[in-house]
């Protein structure tokens, strides 16, 4: 993998795919969806109800995430590959994405039952695609290639959620007679964007086919690979580490729409703020990997949660939209920087033909993380009726996966 990264077609197409699903992630997780069910969907329920059933929405999918993946994962790499598991899930996802878009109004049940399968698909399928990264890189380039791979997911998500927020804010230009009719037509536009920009990857991404041989049973395989996993001082640190801090991440990326909402702020302003997000994160995101091979993988990381410590104080105290945007600003500087290295450190904690499994294991924990954050800021707002305690929250998160990360080695010290 000598030549340039960027004239690497293998490289580029596993990059594209974070191009091609980040539309999801940015347009319907953190942009539409919390808008269009706060707004129409939810009917009578009260803005608190509301927070709580999103956050019980995100929380299930990730369950279901945390329940299959490792599993999958030892399936892909003992009796399939990874590829046709990845465009599976990518197929579901797509298709309930679409399907969004004719719920009907107050409907919030079946839009948050699609939501959930959407967004478990899109979490099942990123389990393949960050294994992928594994057989399209090297020990000296894999830091580079996961930063070019949420770069390009940054501007990708930005970009799409430019054109849905066009389309929302001149509906009548495109022949919509109502609003909610150009916000619904988001929900097709990310179904026909994730399959179109996938399709690289289906074609020319490196798979390894048969890595493994299989010798027992998918379930006996798993549950030896968690011994495996876990009995690795440090492995076992940085995977209890990573499911604190990376709780933090997501749940600010899922609920920082709805947080705003909460407090008085308007929608229109909210998606602004996230499109600073998404194209600050892009070079960043990149950028984020060059300084992650000069000073050091767990050097950065401890670098972005701090960052994201403090952003959580900030959250809690800022009055007008425009500490929001700057809150956005500062979010994306380090949110693609800290899961693009979370990502790559953990790509040299992984022995040869245990990609997937591993991954499996490291979304796993990851995403069911994800369960204890939105139902912490969604239990926090029920139950004191202040939505700014909320996100004051999850900085516990933070600082407890900071503290763990201390113990692990530098990536590089284990050579």
């Amino acid at each position: 993998m000598s030549e340039s990264l960027y004239k690497n077609r293998a490289v580029m197409s596993w990059a594209m795919y974070d191009w091609a699903n980040s539309v999801f992630a940015t347009v319907v997780i953190a942009g539409f969806f919390p808008v269009v069910f706060r707004n129409y969907w939810s009917g009578s329920l009260s803005a608190s109800e509301t927070t709580f059933w999103l956050g019980v929405a995100n929380a299930l999918a990730s369950l279901l995430l945390m329940c299959l993946a490792p599993f999958l994962g030892t399936l892909a790499d003992t009796r399939m590959s990874q590829k046709p598991l990845l465009l599976m899930f990518m197929l579901i996802g797509v298709c309930a994405s679409a399907f969004l878009s004719v719920t009907a109004e107050a409907n919030w049940s079946q839009a948050l039952l699609l939501y959930g399968i959407a967004t478990m698909a899109f979490m099942m399928a990123n389990v393949f695609y960050d294994a992928l990264l594994v057989s399209n890189s090297t020990e000296s380039t894999v830091d580079r290639i996961s930063g070019l791979g949420y770069g390009l997911g940054y501007l990708g998500g930005g970009l799409s959620l430019v054109i849905c927020v066009y389309i929302s804010r001149s509906p009548q230009t495109f022949g919509f007679e109502q609003l909610i009719d150009s916000l619904l037509v988001s929900f097709v536009l990310t179904a026909f964007w994730w399959f179109i920009f996938s399709i690289p990857l289906a074609l020319w991404t490196r798979d390894e086919y048969g890595s493994r041989q299989a010798r027992e049973g998918v379930i006996k395989q798993t549950l030896r690979n968690f011994r495996q996993v876990f009995s690795h001082q440090q492995t076992r640190w940085f995977l209890l580490a990573y499911w604190l801090y990376i709780d933090g991440v997501d749940t600010i990326i899922r609920m920082a729409v709805d947080y705003g909402m909460a407090i008085g702020f308007d929608a229109s302003d909210l998606i602004l703020a996230l499109l600073i997000t998404q194209f600050v994160g892009f070079p960043a995101a990149i950028v984020y990997g060059y300084l992650g091979e000069r000073y050091g993988v767990k050097s950065m990381l401890l670098l972005g949660i701090g960052v994201y410590a403090v952003i959580t104080l900030l959250g809690y105290a800022m009055k007008t939209v425009d500490d929001f945007y700057y809150l956005a600003a500062l979010i994306g500087l380090v949110q693609g920087g800290v899961q693009a290295l979370s990502r790559s450190f953990y790509t040299r904690l992984i022995p040869a033909g245990c990609a997937a499994e591993y991954f499996g294991i490291y979304n796993m924990l990851g995403k069911s993380a994800a369960i204890i954050g939105p139902l912490l800021m969604g239990g926090v707002a029920l139950i004191t009726d202040d939505h700014r305690l909320s996100i004051l929250s999850i900085m516990v998160l933070f600082v407890a996966g900071a503290l763990l990360l201390v113990k692990v080695k530098d990536p590089e010290a284990k050579n």
